[in-house]
């Protein structure tokens, strides 16, 4: 599969859908941890405006108190450490596109906490892109993401660079080296290696380093 760099090609396959379907498109941006879903988010909703919205699926991680709980707190950003249902609702939500505005949670880093009613989706929006790791996933119930969706795509990145994008991203909210090091080889890489397993079930794959320099 060809991989793509450029933000106007994507920005083109939105449009065709929109004119093509006349509803809502949804689009997913999935990849391993590290990968830049966030950044390729935010780069298609900047360039489409105020008819696009970005809903993180790292806005549906359990409480840290619920995962103390449960004991999956040394592995957060596993599977297991999300509310998959109540994020597969959320979408049914918003494809069906029923009500005035629809209220999705947002993952607040540095507090490292999820916060309810965070990001407003008005019925007007036009384009909602949601990234995150397991969009693809084939166990309950996050194999019903790909069927509410338009289309899922791959982002992919080198693994030198990944790791030190989350290793630096850990150090920037809190742990030591050693720590992120440990935390981005360890529970990380398991999560990278699930998602990436995936890969072939995406409709396209975006290159995130020509991405970056085309995007500007």
């Amino acid at each position: 599969m060809r991989a793509v760099k450029d933000v106007d090609e994507l920005i083109r396959r939105i449009e065709r859908r929109r004119r093509r379907d006349g509803r809502r498109v949804l689009i997913g941006i999935v990849g391993e941890p590290g990968s830049g879903k966030s950044t390729v988010s935010a780069a298609v909703a900047d360039r489409i405006g105020d008819a696009a919205v970005v809903v993180p699926m790292d806005g549906f991680h359990l409480a840290n108190r619920e995962l103390s709980r449960l004991g999956r707190a040394d592995r957060k950003g596993a599977i297991d450490t999300f509310d998959g249902d109540g994020y597969v609702h959320l979408l049914r939500r918003l494809r069906n596109q029923q009500e005035a505005v629809v209220y999705a949670p947002d993952y607040v880093r540095g507090m490292e906490e999820s916060v309810a009613g965070s990001i407003p989706v008005a019925a007007e929006i036009s384009v909602v892109i949601t990234e995150g790791n397991y969009l693809l996933d084939a166990d309950k119930p996050w194999c019903e993401v790909r069927s509410i969706l338009d289309e899922v795509w791959f982002v992919e990145a080198p693994t030198e660079v990944r790791v030190e994008r989350i290793v630096r991203r850990h150090i920037r909210f809190g742990m030591d080296e050693g720590a992120a090091t440990a935390w981005a080889m360890g529970p990380d890489q398991v999560n990278a290696d699930r998602v990436r397993a995936m890969r072939a079930d995406a409709d396209l794959i975006i290159d995130v380093m020509g991405f970056a320099e085309t995007s500007g």
